[in-house]
């Protein structure tokens, strides 16, 4: 899951730590160098995880967008500047709109906080925020919890002591409740100094940012995998004392079903599985950097060279047109199945099912799932024609059709552009003109955007006044005829504006015989 980085730059920050050695040491180095630890273990054992830094005083500030190039996010950490005091609320504001623009509001993100527990004075200080919520409007409302599912972490650049001698700390503690309790507090134990600054990130590491490591079976095939990213605990609300179930790092495949069996499932969630070479020492060849070049491409070429079970796997789902069913813990399941990302490029990918003996309704229980040989006769017939479970029939679903989509300005503009470039062409492209003029037209009408039909149809009329003298006199025609349909559809009126009802092209005596006469 996506990782924000949001580091306090205020003038807290730049208050003197005693390092041996070393003069004008701040908290701000401390900070820097924790994270510098984060981000290189993240480039080793997280390299598909998209970070972003921010940081923030009275205001914030994107320093690096969401990327997988760590060196980029270590060396911005080394060109901040300090700034004014701490406003953590529009820090925590930023946050959800950076997030919300990149990712939307259902992929779960990961915040880590690093701060110095000194939280603000006055108006716009976290305690000031606090003591508010209560008379917070909606339009006003407080940035947690977040819109998207999250984690926050908080980094302390001070220990416990220095955070209960003030009310930093519970302000944190109440932070953290506020993001519906999914979070942690960090403090540095003992001393401030670099040492116990590694000791804090590493226990970050050890709770977020842990690959996870698993063993993949059929049979007498085994293999190493990564599973990206690491499937978090699930808790059953139907249970009375509901404990969290986690996944085995025994992934065993219990049986094989036709892809259009499982049809499109719902899941928990979705994970890449990745191998991971070993070498005939039992070091790992797949993953990690190594610092020379030519050592990781010695490794690269060994590891191509070692056959490797997730790989024929991989392959086989991907010409077969199947799915894997792998048991994950005691009566829950997923699948394993090969995803696409382009024509040339591929991935196995693993879903989770919820827990429980049937997660699918229509398999029935998987318990109770079989090979096809124990059968009396071929379940799916002679011809492959059918299927032993009650699939619905092949229809055309809505979801497979062309559906028009204006989330982005750019999307409305193509569609009229579109039109426009057929509407000059005419009468050639009648046909094409008046298909796509149809479709923008019940799109307009589905979402309620009649002042769309009304601009289109004003642009239809400019596009006939701007016509050349050497156009066909039918391409006048048609666009008097379509803007005039599209203006009686922006009225409303349940006579022209039906959903169902389409424009049909004017029918005209020109021909192409009488254009050359004239």
């Amino acid at each position: 899951m996506p990782t924000v980085v949001v580091m306090d730059v205020s003038l807290s920050m730049t208050r003197p730590v005693p390092v041996e050695g070393t003069e004008d040491f701040q908290r701000k180095h401390l900070a820097a160098h924790g994270l510098t630890m984060l981000f290189e273990h993240m480039a080793t054992n997280y390299k598909l995880e998209f970070t972003a830094l921010v940081v923030f005083s009275s205001l914030w500030e994107l320093v690096v967008p969401f990327t997988r190039d760590y060196n980029t996010l270590q060396e911005a950490l080394s060109n901040i500047d300090d700034y004014d005091k701490t406003c953590l609320e529009s820090a925590l504001q930023g946050v959800s709109s950076v997030v919300q623009q990149e990712w939307g509001a259902s992929i779960p993100c990961q915040v880590v906080l690093v701060t110095d527990g000194c939280l603000g004075i006055g108006r716009g200080s976290l305690h000031n925020s606090l003591s508010s919520l209560s008379q917070r409007s909606e339009s006003n409302r407080f940035p947690l919890p977040f819109p998207f599912p999250s984690k926050l972490y908080v980094m302390c650049m001070a220990n416990l002591e220095e955070l209960q001698n003030s009310d930093s700390l519970d302000c944190l503690e109440r932070l953290i409740e506020l993001n519906n309790g999914e979070g942690q507090i960090f403090t540095i134990d003992g001393p401030l100094c670099l040492k116990n600054v590694q000791s804090m990130f590493g226990k970050l590491i050890d709770v977020a940012y842990t690959p996870f490591h698993a063993v993949l079976k059929c049979g007498n095939l085994s293999s190493d995998v990564q599973v990206f990213p690491r499937p978090e605990p699930v808790v059953l609300d139907e249970e009375i004392d509901p404990m969290p179930k986690s996944i085995n790092t025994e992934l065993e495949i219990v049986g094989f079903i036709d892809i259009a069996d499982i049809s499109s499932p719902p899941v928990l969630s979705r994970h890449l599985v990745l191998p991971i070479a070993l070498n005939k020492e039992g070091d790992d060849l797949g993953t990690g950097l190594t610092d020379d070049l030519e050592d990781e491409n010695s490794a690269s070429q060994i590891a191509g060279k070692v056959p490797n079970f997730c790989v024929l796997l991989h392959g086989s789902l991907k010409v077969e047109g199947m799915v894997a069913l792998v048991q994950l813990g005691p009566d829950w399941h997923g699948i394993l199945y090969s995803q696409a990302d382009s024509k040339k490029k591929s991935n196995l990918m693993m879903s989770l099912f919820e827990p429980g003996i049937e997660p699918l309704p229509w398999l029935g229980k998987t318990s109770q799932l079989g090979p096809i040989s124990d059968a009396k006769e071929n379940p799916y017939g002679e011809e492959d024609n059918k299927s032993p479970f009650p699939l619905q029939p092949k229809t055309k679903r809505s979801y497979a059709q062309n559906v028009t989509v204006w989330i982005k300005p750019s999307g409305l503009q193509t569609d009229v552009q579109k039109i426009l470039r057929n509407a000059r062409k005419l009468p050639e492209k009648t046909q094409t003109f008046y298909k796509e003029l149809n479709r923008l037209r019940k799109a307009a009408l589905a979402f309620g955007f009649l002042d769309l039909l009304k601009g289109v149809s004003d642009m239809l009329e400019r596009e006939c006044t701007l016509l050349p003298d050497s156009a066909h006199p039918d391409a006048a025609f048609q666009l008097s005829h379509a803007a005039a349909q599209l203006k009686l559809a922006s009225t409303g009126s349940s006579e022209h504006a039906a959903y169902d009802q389409n424009i049909v092209p004017l029918q005209t005596d020109f021909s192409g015989r009488g254009c050359d006469r004239m």
